[in-house]
């Protein structure tokens, strides 16, 4: 006689979950993926309809989705939205900061603004501080939680052309070690997910799209993706899956000993 299969159990069963910048391809898949592994899910930004397409699909699938417009650069409305959350699910477990900014990159110094150096560093750096702090309060309160920071590789990148996004990049990993650092003591982590380019999340119409098209040079995108591909030690790039999967990981127990550190998903563009 076969013996019954033993359901596996859901890495974040019963966990509530707030995902900013949730309507977009990374937070988005992030979001479906924590809530297919349990989670009740909250998705945050500041357009409506991205977010509520992406909440469809995960009620869709058996999954529990709320949706909240809130701008991740006001701090105050922030403070409001975490307030609600606590008081409608009863606890925040989770947080991600997946929002995107368009910015400038591939621009030489002698040719940068002001203005297009510091616009990434304070929009990404800000944003992070700001959510953090929003949500930190309500786990550290309960003495667990874990606050996942989202960023590119650019702070290891070698080539001319990206000091304000590479120097975004590199503040946004500071700041995830050190709020670790402040954090821990109360039980809660903070862990920073290296990304490199996805090349699912490059829909028409997006910034993404319209940056890399950019940084293409007139050459077809399919051609300059797959020229950073071949830049990687694996010759290929992150999947929206790889991504997603790994969130939920590092939300869930398993990971519970992981904090103040760096999951390196570049495929080895950026190694440590």
């Amino acid at each position: 006689m076969s013996a019954e299969a033993v359901p596996r159990e859901r890495l974040v069963e019963g966990r509530v979950a707030v995902v900013y910048g949730g309507g977009g391809a990374l937070g988005g898949a992030v979001a479906r993926e924590l809530a297919r592994e349990g989670a009740r899910v909250f998705l945050a930004g500041r357009t409506l309809a991205p977010l509520q397409a992406a909440a469809a699909e995960i009620t869709a699938a058996g999954g529990e989705a709320e949706v909240d417009t809130v701008d991740a650069l006001d701090g105050a409305a922030l403070e409001r939205h975490a307030d609600s959350v606590a008081a409608r699910a009863g606890r925040i477990d989770v947080a991600l900061n997946a929002i995107g900014v368009s910015h400038v990159q591939g621009v030489p110094l002698a040719e940068l603004s002001e203005e297009d150096f510091f616009h990434p560093v304070d929009v990404y750096l800000r944003s992070n501080f700001l959510t953090s702090k929003a949500v930190a309060r309500h786990m550290t309160g309960r003495g667990s939680g874990v606050i996942l920071v989202l960023n590119p590789p650019g702070a290891r990148l070698t080539s001319a052309g990206f000091l304000g996004h590479g120097a975004a990049c590199a503040a946004v990993e500071a700041f995830s070690r050190l709020l670790a650092c402040e954090l821990g003591p109360s039980g809660v982590r903070v862990v920073c997910i290296r990304s490199h380019a996805v090349p699912e999340a490059l829909a028409a119409g997006s910034y993404t799209n319209e940056l890399f098209t950019k940084l293409a040079n007139g050459a077809p995108l399919d051609d300059f993706m797959a020229k950073m591909a071949g830049g990687t030690l694996l010759r290929r790039l992150p999947t929206l899956e790889q991504l997603a999967g790994t969130a939920a990981f590092l939300a869930s127990d398993r990971a519970g000993a992981m904090t103040g550190t760096v999951a390196n998903l570049t495929s080895g563009f950026a190694v440590d």
